[in-house]
């Protein structure tokens, strides 16, 4: 799915102010299949964020504003949608896509078009900054870690096709909270870097923990990931502050 808005005009104080360096806040949360939807216009408004990247939600269900942030993208192929929001007055909307990564035998049981990435191509109204953001979701633990590296390498080709050498951040529900070493030196070959949090980000099951949720960059710096207190998912939300290196 694809979408391309107008390119907006720019004001004398936008062009003025596009030497300047300003971060911007991301918030990502997995909603446990919407379980957590009413908790997002307090994230959004406490965290200040500028984007939020959402996994499982239904996107048909989805309010179009939410803590004074827009929706800018969403899927709609599949139950357990992807969706992003920003703020309006902050970032011009150039395209947004979504897209269909490799299947896991999940996806091939559950959810015959998945679509586990959506993106969008923005301009930091602040900076003058063109860059990529995105929600990811990868397959589910029952899948092999190759697999998720699979599907993590076609997202980032996806972004590249997008924003073509722009700096970009994908964040989400990577469902690879161990061995991420290989991990780490596969995206090294591509340019790309990952964060994780120092505490966990899923506590579904009294066995099952650990960091699932992360984010991969290419042109950013990021402050320290930080994990907010559980609501009402089985995973807790994170944030980060991005700044472009250029």
């Amino acid at each position: 799915m694809t979408h391309t808005a107008p390119a907006p005009h720019a004001s004398s104080e936008d062009a003025s102010a596009g030497s300047t360096t300003a971060p911007f806040t991301v918030v990502s949360y997995n909603l446990w299949k919407n379980h957590a939807v009413h908790e997002l216009d307090a994230l959004a408004r406490s965290t200040g964020a500028d984007l939020l990247c959402l996994q499982e939600v239904f996107t048909d269900s989805m309010p179009d504003v939410i803590g004074g942030l827009r929706r800018i993208a969403s899927t709609g192929n599949n139950r357990l949608g992807l969706a992003i929001y920003g703020r309006q007055e902050r970032f011009d909307v150039h395209e947004t896509r979504s897209f269909s990564l490799g299947r896991s035998m999940h996806d091939r049981v559950l959810s015959p078009t998945p679509e586990r990435l959506v993106a969008g191509r923005l301009v930091d109204r602040l900076t003058g900054l063109q860059f990529v953001v995105a929600s990811f979701h990868a397959a589910p633990l029952t899948a092999r870690n190759a697999v998720r590296r699979a599907q993590i390498r076609s997202a980032h080709a996806g972004l590249e096709a997008l924003g073509a050498g722009l700096p970009a951040l994908m964040i989400g529900d990577f469902n690879y909270p161990i061995f991420t070493g290989r991990l780490r030196r596969a995206l090294a070959k591509t340019g790309h870097t990952l964060a994780r949090a120092a505490a966990g980000t899923y506590r579904g099951y009294a066995i099952v923990r650990g960091r699932f949720d992360l984010v991969t960059t290419t042109g950013f710096d990021l402050g320290p990931v930080r994990v907010l207190p559980q609501g009402a998912s089985d995973h807790l939300p994170i944030v980060v502050r991005a700044t472009a290196t250029a």
